[in-house]
């Protein structure tokens, strides 16, 4: 898994049970309650993006054809 999140200018790698995270050239950590919460941000913005892709291409919409 990798998560970019914007506000941190850092993306997490890894995620682990017990809460922790690895963000890219760091070890593990417990995040802060604003990187947890700039983490879950990060990532419901990338859910909608993908489920955007997802129903875009479920329907079959061809590359160039304008809606």
């Amino acid at each position: 898994m990798k998560l970019f999140v914007d506000t941190m200018d850092s993306s997490v790698v890894d995620v682990a049970a017990d809460g922790r995270v690895r963000f890219e050239n760091e070890d593990w950590s417990h995040p802060t309650l604003q990187e947890r919460r700039a983490i879950l941000h990060a990532a419901g913005q990338e859910i909608a993006a993908l489920t955007e892709l997802i129903e875009i291409l479920q329907d079959g919409r061809t590359a160039g054809r304008r809606d």
